[in-house]
């Protein structure tokens, strides 16, 4: 690869005009030199970002779906229009920091296996935030908690804890898909994201391809991007994020190791919720106000990941496993 090599920037956004403003400030102050070319794509919220984006960042280049097609697929749209070597895949609630592009560039350029080299990621207020991950598999994924995670982080059976912070490049599994640069050969050649995901586990799922064609996932922590969070699934609600997350899960493991193994997922998650669930209940009358309250809405989600795992929410096959299809 050219050690000139040039960037395109591939935002989705999704209801975040205001933090999508802030994102493309951030790439103007600290990387316009290498991001030579920007592609948004709305993925049909008409939030006025179109409008924004004409008056205050004309050099972008801006593309409007008409529905709602998910993470991977809005992307996967943008993918059309990218033009250079590089390939960054951003969330538009970020904010790149001086450098970090920089620096992620060239660990990619400087090792011939990487596939994907991903920064940290830091909360609003600068303290760390999770974006190294283990790829699933279904016991890790049902018991799934922050001890866990502590006691059991040198084993690859395990996630790394969150407050995993190492201070060079290191490989590891997989990485959120909040902020990922890649070649776009390799993108392309691995299929891009696939298309039947709507949300959640695309990034998981890209990470697995991308290592099963022979490359390395790298997290680069001297490269620092800054993500707000949230913001544009915030309204959705707990329990059916929860769901959400289960299914797109469900069909990982369907996908990538088959349905007996996708059945696995689908009965430990159960147990596990089931176990939370008498857990929770004992302590619902005996709590303040407000733990009350906390202790419900952890009973609504549990209680959702219970009745999905018995195949109840029949609601999720709106989101998951359509045909694939190109959005003008």
């Amino acid at each position: 690869m050219s050690t000139s090599a040039s960037v395109s920037v591939l935002i989705v956004n999704w209801n975040s005009k205001d933090l999508l403003r802030e994102c493309l400030s951030s790439i103007r102050r600290n990387c316009a030199d290498l991001a030579q070319q920007i592609v948004v794509v709305d993925g049909g919220s008409f939030d006025g970002c179109a409008e924004m984006l004409a008056s205050e960042f004309p050099e972008v280049e801006f593309v409007q779906s008409k529905d709602n097609v998910g993470f991977g697929r809005a992307n996967n749209l943008g993918l059309t229009r990218v033009t250079s070597e590089a390939v960054l895949m951003l969330n538009p609630d970020t904010e790149i920091q001086p450098g970090a592009l920089q620096t992620l560039l060239g660990e990619l350029r400087r090792r011939p296996d990487a596939g994907i080299v991903s920064p940290r990621l830091l909360n609003t207020d600068r303290t760390l935030q999770t974006s190294v991950h283990a790829l699933p598999k279904p016991v890790r994924q049902a018991l799934d908690s922050e001890v866990l995670r502590r006691l059991l982080s040198p084993y690859s059976l395990w996630a790394p804890p969150s407050n995993f912070a190492p201070t060079e490049t290191v490989a590891v599994e997989a990485v959120a898909g909040t902020c990922m640069l890649l070649w776009t050969k390799t993108f392309r050649e691995v299929g891009a994201f696939t298309p039947e995901y709507f949300m959640y586990a695309e990034d998981m799922d890209l990470c697995f391809k991308v290592r099963r064609a022979g490359h390395r996932i790298y997290h680069v922590p001297t490269a620092e991007v800054v993500h707000h969070g949230g913001a544009s699934s915030s309204t959705q609600g707990n329990s059916f994020s929860a769901v959400m997350i289960r299914e797109a899960l469900n069909l990982y493991m369907v996908m990538n190791h088959g349905r007996h193994y996708a059945l696995a997922y689908r009965l430990v998650t159960g147990c596990s919720a089931l176990v939370r669930l008498m857990i929770l209940a004992p302590g619902l009358l005996s709590s303040d106000s407000r733990q009350r309250q906390e202790r419900k809405a952890a009973l609504a989600r549990w209680w959702s990941v219970l009745s999905w795992s018995c195949g109840q929410q029949k609601w999720t096959t709106r989101y998951v496993a359509r045909e694939r299809q190109v959005v003008e």
